[in-house]
């Protein structure tokens, strides 16, 4: 079986793409499959969140996704940027702040470093699912994740900072195609969400109504124990696996898997309508 890449991003910041791709990534690994985690980011929030910002702030370059997209990094084996997290069946390429000068604005103008993420993913195998967390912007960083990747999945709060820019994300994604035909949209996920607020409630129907069956059923709430788990550098399905949180998660990933392996939806068809 081929392996599935999706990338998780959104222009915003704070609108749970690390989150879910941390809790996403633990889950599907609990349930079997043999998942790579790609830290995109040159916050290195992902990777921070198996092995501690000290360690990975001071990661020299090489062992990180900048020796991808550093044209002087003698890089035989890009598979060797994978290492194990701790938890069995998941593997993580990890990144941090030297990755930043790399990230660079009209990455469309980047000629062949459009390919590097692709390039590199190409020479890695043995995973089931690759999931790819990108920064909060449309640079060089998240357009190799969309052109490297099979699926996007677009994480959004229900309100306004997290839903306003859902428009230029889907003209990315709709460009990014043009290079990259495979590329599909696996959904919108819902996240950070409180049921006991009246804004969340309205949004996420907002969001159904615009965007139909491309929004995820499965909803990820706004629950302590994803900031417990964290705290202790541990997937929520691994930390606490009998929790409400571990089992929205599960559920999550089952989706995933199902959408991925339905097609998802064409990104020149996506619908262009502000949710504001």
């Amino acid at each position: 079986m081929p392996t599935t890449t999706v990338c998780f991003i959104n222009q915003k910041g704070g609108c749970g793409k690390s989150s879910s791709t941390y809790h996403v990534g633990g889950a599907l690994a609990a349930a079997g499959r043999r998942t790579l985690l790609v830290d995109c980011d040159p916050q290195g929030s992902l990777s921070q969140a198996f092995f501690g910002s000290a360690a990975v702030e001071t990661l020299p370059a090489r062992d990180t996704l900048a020796a991808v997209f550093d044209p002087a990094a003698v890089l035989d084996s890009p598979a060797r940027l994978a290492v194990p997290t701790g938890f069995e069946r998941l593997s993580i390429v990890r990144a941090n702040q030297s990755l930043a000068p790399y990230n660079r604005p009209e990455p469309d103008r980047e000629g062949l470093n459009q390919f590097l993420l692709r390039d590199a993913l190409a020479d890695v195998t043995g995973y089931d699912l690759v999931l790819i967390d990108c920064p909060p912007n449309l640079y060089l960083a998240s357009w190799n994740a969309m052109l490297a990747s099979d699926h996007v999945v677009i994480p959004v709060p229900p309100e306004d900072f997290g839903a306003q820019g859902l428009r230029v994300v889907h003209q990315a994604l709709a460009h990014a195609s043009r290079l990259n035909p495979r590329l599909r949209l696996a959904g919108h996920l819902v996240t950070r969400y409180d049921g006991r607020l009246l804004v969340h409630r309205a949004y996420e129907q907002k969001l159904r109504a615009l965007y139909r069956d491309t929004v995820f059923e499965a909803v990820v709430p706004e629950a302590s124990a994803f900031k417990v788990a964290l705290a202790c550098r541990t997937p929520v399905s691994h930390h606490a696996p009998g929790s409400k949180a571990a089992r929205v998660m599960a559920a999550v990933g089952e989706e995933l898997l199902a959408r991925t392996a339905g097609g998802g939806v064409e990104t020149d068809g996506m619908k262009q309508t502000s949710v504001g």
